[in-house]
C-alpha cells in the first residue's frame, strides 16, 4: 500500500487511493504516525509521498532521511505557521517507513526561466494536483487551484512549464497579492507582510455578492495568461471553490 500526504492550506490529508482522512493543521500538532492505521495496517505500507510547506529547499523527489531542514529554505514566508505540518513530517521521518518528499516550484526548479522573475511558483501539493489532472486530461493542461488562495500551473508535453503563486496575482477567499494599501500599512509598521498576505483575499476586500465572481475572473485571467504558452491545453479547476466558480471561469474563457 502506498500513502500520499497533502499539506494543504487549512488541512492535512492522508490517502491510500482506496480510503482517506483529513485533519486540521491545528489537530495535526498531536499527530502520531500510528494514525496511518486508519488507512491500512502500518506493516502493509510500502511507501509514503508527502508534501511540506513550500518545498523550496529541494528540486527533485527526495527521501525524507536525506533532507536538510525538512526540504525548505525557511519556515518563514507567506502563510500561517501552526506547527501541524512539521509534526506530521517529523512523525513520518521517525516512523522508519519508506518516505519521500515532493519539491515545490521555485527559482531552483527546471521551469521556464521567465517564471523565475519571482522566487516561488507553487508549493509541493500543487505538483500532485497537476500530476492527477495530467493523468486524466493529457500532457497539455492548465490547472488552477482555487480555494483560500489561488495558484495556477501549466503543464506542456507532460512537463511543468511554470506556475503563478498565491502571492503574485489572483486572490483566493483569504489570501492574495499585496496592493498599495498593504504596502503602506507594512511600511507604517501597522502589520507584517505575512499578515497583509493573509488578509488580501476577497473575503476581506469585497462584499459577499462579489467575492466568487471576482475569484472566477482572476482565476480565468491566470488560465488565459498561461494558455499563451500552450494554446491547445485543456483547462481544469481544483480546490474547494472549483465547483462554485467553474461556470463563470468557463464563460470567461
Amino acid at each position: 500500500m502506498f500513502i500520499g500526504i497533502d499539506h494543504g492550506t487549512t488541512s492535512i490529508r492522508f490517502s491510500s487511493g482506496e480510503s482517506c482522512f483529513k485533519i486540521t493543521r491545528e489537530e495535526a500538532r498531536e499527530f502520531r504516525w500510528q494514525s496511518l492505521a486508519r488507512l491500512c495496517p502500518p506493516d502493509e505500507i510500502e511507501g509514503i509521498a508527502l508534501t511540506y510547506s513550500m518545498g523550496d529547499g529541494i528540486t527533485r523527489i527526495t527521501r525524507v532521511e536525506d533532507l536538510e531542514d525538512r526540504g525548505v529554505v525557511s519556515r518563514e514566508g507567506a502563510g500561517k505557521h501552526i506547527g501541524g505540518g512539521t509534526q506530521v513530517f517529523d512523525q513520518i521521518r521517525q516512523s522508519g517507513l519508506p518516505a519521500v518528499a515532493v519539491p515545490g516550484l521555485h527559482r531552483g526548479s527546471p521551469t521556464d526561466i521567465r517564471f523565475k522573475a519571482y522566487s516561488h511558483q507553487a508549493s509541493p501539493e500543487k505538483i500532485g494536483i497537476a500530476y492527477l489532472v495530467s493523468a486524466d486530461l493529457g500532457d497539455d493542461v492548465v490547472v488552477s487551484d482555487v480555494s483560500s488562495n489561488t495558484v495556477t500551473l501549466l503543464v506542456r508535453d507532460g512537463k511543468i512549464v511554470g506556475a503563478l503563486d498565491a502571492c503574485i496575482f489572483a486572490p483566493g477567499l483569504e489570501h492574495g497579492a499585496l496592493d498599495v494599501d498593504a504596502i503602506r500599512s507594512i511600511d507604517a509598521g501597522e502589520i507584517t507582510a505575512n499578515e497583509a498576505f493573509l488578509r488580501a483575499g476577497v473575503k476581506h476586500t469585497l462584499p459577499p455578492g462579489e467575492q466568487l465572481r471576482t475569484v472566477a475572473l482572476f482565476a480565468a485571467m491566470e488560465c488565459a495568461a498561461l494558455l499563451l504558452l500552450a494554446p491547445s491545453a485543456r483547462v481544469a479547476l481544483a480546490g474547494s471553490l472549483a465547483p462554485r466558480v467553474a461556470g463563470e471561469v468557463e464563460s470567461l474563457l
